[in-house]
């Protein structure tokens, strides 16, 4: 294999990484990227989340020791954290879809704010030397008409996603600020990224799944919200930046501990639902026609931009590729995908190395 050349990246070698949610969108490109490193990696997740999934495509289950059980249940979340003895603990695992929470809400609420603080809990409680990587949302924000926020602004939803968010993240604060600061023995953050997009993410209800399903079944794609404005980013995005904090927390705690950041693009990878499934369907020059659901059945905020300067300025950490990069980087996987998927995972590899390689404007 190629040496990674991004130097923090080194420090992950042999360290033992929990991730919950390993099996995700998300949770699933983290485990590669860490088994790259020669990380020993192991997993909780309540289940695997879709068919087809990123997670068996990449053959997860051969180098990841998962778990499987519900993080709500305290007792057994212990009882693996004990025997894993991690360096480090992501933690994704979430009901991560807006339209579930509005039809299964107590789930979502259930989910997203006490799995987030049952992790808090054995951190309050452990005597084990642990950082942790708490992630939320970009959703955590109380919607305002100025559409742009920054670490400082309130938290809060008009919806049982964001509300669920907001709540993971007030936990935080609470744990943080009452217990964590004074323990030795651990170190923590949390992080709110923006719209994560790429290759491999087959989970139902959103953009890019939902398009490259239209396109392979050739049919149309139908949008219910196209002016949404969102801050989009490929997952390696979120992802470089989560490893980046990780190795922060060992190396310059006093400098980070106990703080929020957000994760996004630059300002200028903004862009409308409509937007960025025209680009998509540009470069790939397909039939699928647009459609617009006029009968919207929920809420979501409109405009949603995200300040990242804050962990620019703490530890240098700022994205890669601009929207079309990201575009094309998406197109590539599934193109790939569906020509060849038996070379899906040395394509994944790939991607993860021309990304740690390739040089932002």
């Amino acid at each position: 294999m190629a040496k990674l050349n991004f130097k923090y990246l080194n420090y992950y070698k042999n360290k033992k990484i929990l991730i919950t949610g390993n099996t995700g969108f998300k949770g699933s490109w983290l485990s590669l990227w860490l088994t790259m490193l020669n990380a020993k990696v192991y997993g909780i997740s309540k289940d695997i989340p879709s068919n087809p999934s990123m997670f068996s495509e990449m053959r997860l289950n051969k180098k990841v020791k998962t778990s499987f059980f519900d993080l709500k249940n305290y007792n057994k979340l212990k009882k693996k954290i004990d025997s894993v003895k991690p360096d480090i603990i992501f933690h994704l695992a979430a009901q991560s879809i807006v339209s579930k929470s509005f039809k299964k809400p107590m789930d979502t609420f259930y989910s997203n704010s006490i799995g987030t603080a049952n992790i808090l809990e054995y951190l309050r409680v452990t005597k084990n030397k642990i950082d942790a990587v708490i992630i939320t949302s970009d959703k955590c924000y109380f919607p305002s008409k100025k559409g742009y926020y920054n670490e400082n602004d309130k938290l809060g939803g008009i919806d049982p996603y964001s509300g669920s968010k907001a709540i993971a993240e007030l936990f935080f604060e609470n744990y943080f600020k009452s217990f964590l600061y004074k323990k030795k023995n651990i170190s923590c953050i949390s992080t709110r990224a923006g719209n994560v997009i790429g290759g491999g993410d087959w989970t139902v209800d959103r953009i890019i799944p939902d398009l490259f399903k239209s396109i392979k079944l050739n049919k149309d794609i139908t949008l219910r919200n196209p002016k949404a404005n969102r801050p989009w980013q490929h997952v390696l995005e979120p992802i470089s930046a989560y490893l980046f904090l990780g190795y922060h927390l060992k190396k310059n705690k006093k400098l980070i501990n106990g703080q929020s950041f957000n994760i996004g693009p630059n300002i200028k990878s903004n862009a409308s639902v409509e937007t960025l499934i025209r680009k998509i369907l540009k470069i790939w020059n397909g039939n699928t026609k647009i459609l617009y659901n006029k009968r919207i059945s929920f809420t979501e905020s409109v405009k949603l931009n995200l300040d990242t300067n804050k962990i620019y300025k703490k530890i240098g950490w700022k994205s890669k590729l601009n929207f079309n990069q990201t575009c094309y980087f998406i197109c590539d996987w599934y193109f790939k995908y569906f020509e060849d998927k038996n070379q899906i995972l040395k394509f994944t590899q790939s991607q993860i190395k021309n990304y740690i390689s390739f040089k932002s404007e």
